[in-house]
């Protein structure tokens, strides 16, 4: 949950090619395959450790 109490909006992002910057001038980029608590063996970061996504192909609006 994000801090206003609602889910956070990665839905529209999930299996998207995505370039995260996080804290300490780090850079990620990858497919989102899940959030929250999806055990996909892969790899976590913490939500409080991104400073920015992007989304690196056309992402379509959830409503």
């Amino acid at each position: 949950m994000s801090r206003s109490g609602q889910p956070p909006g990665l839905k529209k992002y999930m299996d998207k090619q995505l370039q995260i910057k996080l804290n300490a001038n780090r850079m990620v980029v990858g497919t989102l395959r899940g959030f929250d608590k999806t055990n996909i063996g892969m790899v976590v970061i913490r939500g409080n450790s991104v400073v920015t996504v992007e989304a690196l192909e056309p992402v379509t609006r959830m409503q």
